[in-house]
């Protein structure tokens, strides 16, 4: 039996997306119109043809996923409803500065085409050649005529 599942879901990496969304259709009758992802389409045949023939999720684990649909949102990893009050003391502050920055008073020196260059950290922004900047790109864009991250300009 194992050997015949197999050879189904090795048999769906040389269907087209055509074939792939017939038998998508086929094995979800409900809903209205197959995607149009093809690797997607192979993982979600694959599980299901793995489902029917093994079996699928315990009620446990049904029970849990339900869970944990309804406590976290899938796409942005968050919390979908508020906090409780006693876990809300709990949540750490974002950060006001890059983790990448040195701290202010700090000098970036960088030689670029022979000629050397030198910025301070400020705690809001950057100071090169008397004029305050906000991001380090805008610095490096003065500096070469172009477009850089200023991050890796200054090898942050």
């Amino acid at each position: 039996m194992r050997d015949a599942v197999l050879s189904k879901v090795l048999a769906l990496q040389h269907l087209s997306l055509a074939e792939l969304r017939q038998q998508h259709s086929q094995f979800f009758p409900d809903e209205q119109a197959a995607p149009s992802n093809k690797a997607y389409l192979q993982r979600r045949l694959a599980y299901r043809l793995q489902e029917l023939a093994f079996g699928g999720l315990s009620q446990q684990a049904e029970e849990r996923l339900q869970q944990l649909v309804h406590q976290h949102d899938p796409i942005n990893r968050r919390p979908s409803e508020p906090a409780p009050a006693s876990q809300e003391s709990a949540l750490k502050p974002r950060p006001l500065r890059d983790r990448r920055l040195p701290i202010p008073g700090t000098v970036l020196t960088k030689t670029y085409k022979g000629t050397q260059f030198q910025v301070r950290v400020l705690a809001k922004g950057f100071e090169f050649q008397g004029k305050t900047y906000r991001s380090l790109t805008a610095i490096a864009k003065v500096i070469t005529g172009m477009h850089w991250n200023g991050y890796l300009f200054f090898g942050l």
